[in-house]
C-alpha cells in the first residue's frame, strides 16, 4: 500500500518534470486562453466545439459504438435534423429537455441537438424508477422528454406523475424492429426530412447559459440537480482534452462510464470533441470484453472510475495485456494500492487523475503524471482543520478558520470569486449549506466539498476519504478508504465496503465491512481473516462486524450503496440472507451474529 509520507513531491521529482514541462507550456498557455471563456459576446460550449471540430476533421470517427462508427460530419448533421425538428416544435433556449436513454450514440446526438439550441439537457440516471424517477423529473420541470426504446416501460410507470405532454415525448427505436409505442412521437423519424444545417442558436450560447442538469447522490437518497454551465463544459472539455490529455485526430477515447455522469459526459466526450477524436462508448462496462474493445476501437485513451479499473485487474491475466494502444487515461478515484499495478500491466505511461464534484467550482488534474495524486488546482483552495465529533470545520478564538500544514489533511474548500463562481444546485436550500461565509477574513465566500485531502506538496493533493465515510471511534478518525485498501490484499477477499455504525451506549461508531469473497464463504478462515486486519491496520480500526455478501450492490458510478448498509448494521434480521459477524472483545475470531447475541451487544455486556 501507498504510504502518504512516500508519496510527498519532492524538489527533485518536480526538476525531473522540467524538460516535459518545456515541451508542454505552448500547448498549456493556448488551452488556458480557451479554457477561460469571459468575454460575453464570445460563443463556446457543447455545440459550438462539435461545430469546430466537425470542420477541423469531418470525415473522422466521431462516434464509436459495436460496428457503428460516425464521422464528425455524419453526426453534426444528425444532430442538426433533430435540432431543427425540436425547435420546430418550439423547443428553444432555456427549455428544459429530460433525457432517458442508455449509452449509445442516439443519446449523444439528442444531447448535441438541445445543447445547440440553447436547452438545457436534464441527465436522467437510467437506473432510476418509480419515486427516484419522479423526483428527479419534477425536480426541474422539462418541458420534453426523449425516452429510449430500453426504458419505455420505465418512463411509463410513472407518466401520469409528470407533467410532459404526449407530442412533446419523443421515442428512439433501439433496434430496427421496434415499434413506436402509443403516446409517443418517433424522434428520428420525424426529423430524417429536416436541414442538416447548423442552426444559427448554436452561436448564440455564451459561457453563463446553462448546458446540463447532472444528478448527484443527495445525502437524504433523494438526486439534486447540478446545474452545468456552457463556460464550464468549455473549461472541463478544454482543460482535459487540450491541456492534459493533448488529443488529436488520431486519438480515439473509450469510456464505459455512464454518460449522465460529469465524468462521462463532460471530461471523457468533451476531451474528445476537443481534440476531434473518436469517442468510443459502451452500453455497460464489461471487465472480460473491455481490452478486446479497447484493441477493435483502436483507443488510445481510457475513461475510468476506480473500481473499474480494479474490475479489471481482477480479470486473469493475459498474454495479450500489453498487446494495446492505451497510453493514457482520465478519471478518478483511482487508488494508491492499484495505481503502478495497473500501470505496469496494462503500459499505461499518463494516469490523468482528476478531483472534481460535478456540482462544485472546482477541479484538480494530475497534468504532470505524478503517481497517486489527484495533481494539482490553479483556483484560490485551502485545507482547514476539521472537528470529526460534530462534523463541522474548526474556527480559532478570532472567528476563522485554520490551514492545515503541508503533508496534513484537512476539509477541502474552494473559494468562490469571479474566477471560480459557483453554479450550485437548482434548490436554494441546497447552495446555503455547502457556501461557507467569512473563513479567513471578513465577507469572503468558499464552497464546502465535504471532502478530506492531503496537500503532498507543490500544490499537489492527495484525495483521502469524504468525510461522510470517515468514522471516529476510540477517539481515533478511522478512514473507511484504508480500511478497504487494506483488506483487498487479502487474498480471499475480492470487495470490501467499510463503514461505521453505532453500538448502543458507546461513543462514535464502530467499524464495519461488508466483503464479497473470492472463492466462497467457506473459504473464508475467520480467525486467520481477523488475524490479518490486526497486522495491517491500527488496533482501532480493525473492523468490528463483517457481513458477507455475495454481491455488492453499487449505483451506476459502481459507488458502492453505504447508506443502506450503514442502517441495517449488524442486525441478522434485517442483512437478509447475509451471515454477519462479530469480532468480540477478549477473542480471537470473528463468531456468527444471532438475535440473542445482537441483544447481548446492545444491551451492554460486552465491554467495547
Amino acid at each position: 500500500m501507498s504510504h502518504p509520507q512516500n508519496d510527498m513531491i519532492t524538489w527533485r521529482m518536480m526538476l525531473r518534470k522540467v524538460p516535459s514541462i518545456v515541451r508542454a507550456l505552448p500547448r498549456v498557455i493556448r488551452g488556458m486562453r480557451a479554457a477561460n471563456v469571459t468575454d460575453p459576446a464570445q460563443p463556446c460550449g457543447l455545440g459550438w466545439h462539435f461545430e469546430q471540430a466537425t470542420l477541423r476533421h469531418p470525415d473522422g470517427a466521431a462516434l464509436l459504438f459495436g460496428d457503428r462508427v460516425l464521422s464528425y460530419r455524419e453526426a453534426n448533421e444528425r444532430a442538426n435534423r433533430i435540432a431543427h425538428h425540436l425547435q420546430a416544435q418550439g423547443i428553444g433556449k432555456g427549455d428544459v429537455v429530460a433525457l432517458f436513454i442508455e449509452n449509445r450514440p442516439e443519446l449523444l446526438l439528442s444531447v448535441l441537438a438541445v445543447a445547440k439550441l440553447g436547452g438545457i439537457c436534464a441527465m436522467l440516471n437510467v437506473a432510476q424508477t418509480q419515486s427516484a424517477l419522479v423526483h428527479s423529473l419534477n425536480l426541474v420541470s422539462p418541458v420534453a422528454i426523449v425516452v429510449g426504446a430500453e426504458l419505455v416501460s420505465a418512463y411509463d410507470a410513472v407518466r401520469d406523475q409528470v407533467s410532459i405532454e404526449a407530442q412533446r415525448s419523443w421515442f428512439v427505436a433501439d433496434q430496427p424492429s421496434d415499434v413506436v409505442p402509443a403516446g409517443y412521437i418517433d424522434l428520428m423519424e420525424a426529423s430524417a426530412a429536416c436541414s442538416t444545417d447548423n442552426p444559427a442558436s448554436t452561436a448564440q450560447i455564451f459561457f453563463n447559459d446553462p448546458c446540463f442538469y447532472i444528478y448527484t447522490s443527495g445525502t437524504t437518497g433523494l438526486p439534486k440537480a447540478g446545474i452545468m454551465k456552457h463556460g464550464r463544459w468549455t473549461k472541463t472539455a478544454v482543460s482535459f482534452g487540450r491541456i492534459a490529455l493533448d488529443m488529436g485526430p488520431d486519438d480515439v477515447l473509450y469510456c464505459t462510464l455512464p454518460l449522465y455522469h460529469a465524468t462521462g459526459l463532460c471530461v471523457c466526450w468533451g476531451s474528445a470533441i476537443v481534440g476531434a477524436s473518436g469517442f468510443a462508448i459502451r452500453r455497460k462496462f464489461s471487465a472480460s470484453q473491455f481490452w478486446d474493445d479497447a484493441r477493435r476501437f483502436n483507443a488510445t485513451t481510457l475513461g475510468y472510475v476506480g473500481e473499474l479499473c480494479r474490475y479489471l485487474l481482477d480479470q486473469p491475466p493475459s498474454a495479450s495485456d500489453r498487446d494495446n494502444r492505451v497510453t493514457k487515461m482520465v478519471g478518478n478515484g483511482l487508488r494508491p494500492g492499484v495505481w503502478a499495478q495497473f500501470k505496469a500491466r496494462y503500459g499505461v505511461e499518463h494516469v490523468c487523475e482528476l478531483y472534481a464534484a460535478s456540482d462544485g467550482n472546482i477541479g484538480f488534474t494530475n497534468v504532470l503524471n505524478f503517481d497517486n495524486t489527484i495533481g494539482f488546482c490553479l483556483q484560490h483552495w485551502a485545507l482547514v482543520d476539521y472537528d470529526h465529533d460534530n462534523g463541522e470545520p474548526v474556527r480559532g478564538p478570532d472567528g476563522f478558520m485554520r490551514k492545515v500544514q503541508t503533508g496534513g489533511q484537512g476539509l477541502l474548500l474552494a473559494r468562490i470569486d469571479a474566477k471560480a463562481p459557483f453554479d450550485g444546485y437548482t434548490d436554494p436550500e441546497k447552495n446555503r449549506k455547502v457556501i461557507l461565509t467569512d473563513v479567513f477574513e471578513k465577507g469572503d465566500r468558499y464552497f464546502d466539498t465535504g471532502d478530506l485531502l492531503r496537500s503532498i506538496g507543490f500544490g499537489h493533493a492527495q484525495f483521502v476519504d469524504r468525510l461522510g465515510d470517515t468514522y471516529r471511534w476510540k477517539g481515533e478518525n478511522v478512514s473507511t478508504t484504508e480500511v478497504e485498501n487494506v483488506l483487498l490484499q487479502h487474498p480471499q477477499i475480492a470487495e470490501v465496503v467499510a463503514y461505521g455504525v453505532e453500538i448502543d451506549n458507546t461513543n462514535g461508531r464502530a467499524g464495519m465491512v461488508a466483503i464479497t469473497p473470492s472463492e466462497s464463504l467457506a473459504a473464508l478462515d475467520m480467525r486467520e481473516l481477523l488475524q490479518f486486519a490486526h497486522g495491517q491496520l491500527p488496533h482501532y480500526a480493525v473492523p468490528l462486524f463483517l457481513r458477507v455478501k455475495v454481491q455488492m450492490e453499487t449505483t451506476g458510478t459502481f459507488k458502492y450503496q453505504k447508506v443502506k448498509l450503514k442502517q441495517e448494521a449488524f442486525d441478522p434480521d434485517k442483512a437478509g440472507n447475509d451471515p454477519v459477524y462479530a469480532w468480540l472483545p477478549g477473542s480471537d475470531c470473528y463468531v456468527p451474529v444471532t438475535g440473542q447475541l445482537l441483544a447481548q451487544i446492545q444491551g451492554g455486556q460486552f465491554r467495547y
